[in-house]
């Protein structure tokens, strides 16, 4: 394939957006080239402007649950810009999707919408220091929860350390009070506990990871957070702005049966457009402003076009029985696929898959954490991207993201992904 007009057009871009792309990872400096530039795409596959043709297995970092350009979506979408595409003002869309939203997501009251994963984590956080009256938060090492101050910091030498600033522009004094822990460790955690009695307002985790690559929570994982935080009456908040109505139509709380104290959303939430929302029971929700003390506000948090695009795609999912057990049933498939080709031809790797999410690792080991993740053999992975890229299917551009299956793609569509598997693994 032929990516001239994408090359062009990232020079272009690179003289006028820092780096030449608005959020990192599109810089493919992961894995060396130059990054694809799309036109359009529709359904399974997304259309570059050189003319390619690639099966997408990113759809956008997890929103395209059904496929790009949705009529549904899309039909809601440009009704609602028909008639105004922003008004600071309340509207009756933003209570339709709160209300199914809450229908749909076991354990919460009510939502607060926002314009992206970032400021729903950030508030969130927020909200249990308020609820709480503590200031120290746990993570975990490898999860990512967008770019606020609080969640750009980085595990030290040590199993359980305090934070040390991830970027320039992160200050100590905000590092001081993020509490790092290896994914999937409880004795970790434990220990942080202890150490810091009566501080830590709360825990927040990726309950399925994926951005380290897809991880699954270890059993008696997430049971053994949920316990620590009623231990030390500290809040639990489940970042499920990737797994939230992907997993399940109830996330990962109806997934495995653990009922957090907060839920963040994101990517599904909002159809494809800039939306992110967090909720939790009444009695935490009235600390949030205007009822209570704690603040947060967005003069486009509930925008229309936004709310219409959200509440067409979960009332299909809403809807659709099967849906999520289509998407499994195709993952699974496209996992045993992978698996087969590359014993074949005798390359060392480990395969996660939770639902419609799944990752390929170049190791032989269990990736269980972030540790565990960076251990895979990167070279490799970076011919195997530009070999799929070659053969046209397009996968994250870093060893450290997952996979999202939508439930566009055909088992032709994953039999072309295996056979170009099985080519590219050849000459690896």
């Amino acid at each position: 394939m032929k990516y001239q007009r994408s090359s062009q057009l990232f020079k272009e871009a690179s003289a006028v957006i820092p780096g030449g792309v608005n959020s990192p990872v599109r810089a493919f400096k992961a894995v060396g080239g130059t990054p694809i530039f799309v036109k359009k795409a529709e359904g399974a596959y997304i259309y570059d402007e050189d003319g390619n043709r690639l099966i997408d297995f990113i759809n956008s970092w997890g929103p395209m649950i059904l496929g790009h350009a949705f009529k549904p979506v899309v039909n809601a979408v440009v009704d609602k810009a028909k008639k105004g595409t922003s008004f600071g003002m309340p509207t009756e869309i933003e209570t339709k999707i709160a209300a199914l939203a809450i229908s749909m997501v076991p354990n919460v009251d009510k939502i607060r919408f926002v314009n992206s994963g970032t400021e729903a984590c950030m508030s969130a956080v927020r909200l249990a220091r308020g609820y709480t009256g503590k200031e120290k938060i746990i993570k975990f090492a490898g999860c990512y929860h967008g770019h606020s101050d609080s969640f750009l910091i980085q595990a030290g030498s040590g199993a359980v350390t305090f934070g040390s600033p991830n970027s320039p522009g992160v200050t100590k004094g905000t590092a001081k009070d993020t509490l790092l822990a290896p994914y999937n460790n409880l004795n970790a955690v434990k220990h942080i506990f202890e150490s810091n009695p009566n501080q830590i307002a709360a825990i927040i985790v990726e309950p399925v990871a994926g951005n380290m690559g897809c991880i699954p929570p270890a059993e008696g994982f997430l049971q053994g957070l949920r316990a620590l935080c009623d231990k030390y009456k500290a809040t639990l908040i489940f970042d499920e702005v990737m797994t939230g109505f992907r997993l399940a139509k109830g996330g990962v709380q109806e997934l495995y049966g653990i009922k957090a104290d907060l839920i963040c959303f994101g990517k599904v939430i909002g159809g494809g457009l800039p939306v992110g929302a967090f909720a939790a029971s009444d009695e935490i929700m009235s600390f949030l402003a205007p009822e209570g003390p704690v603040y947060q506000a967005g003069t486009l948090s509930g925008n229309p076009l936004a709310m219409a695009a959200g509440y067409a795609l979960l009332e299909v999912l809403n809807k659709d029985a099967d849906v999520y057990d289509r998407l499994a049933e195709k993952t699974a498939y496209l996992h045993q696929g992978i698996s087969k080709a590359l014993k074949r031809h005798k390359i060392t790797h480990t395969i996660n898959r939770v639902g419609s999410m799944i990752s390929v690792h170049f190791t032989e080991n269990t990736v269980v954490d972030f540790e565990s993740a960076a251990h895979g053999n990167n070279d490799q992975f970076k011919k195997f991207f530009h070999g799929m890229l070659a053969a046209g299917v397009y996968i994250a551009p870093s060893a450290f993201e997952s996979w999202f299956i939508t439930d566009a793609l055909t088992y032709d569509d994953l039999d072309f992904t295996i056979a170009a598997v099985e080519s590219v693994a050849s000459k690896l």
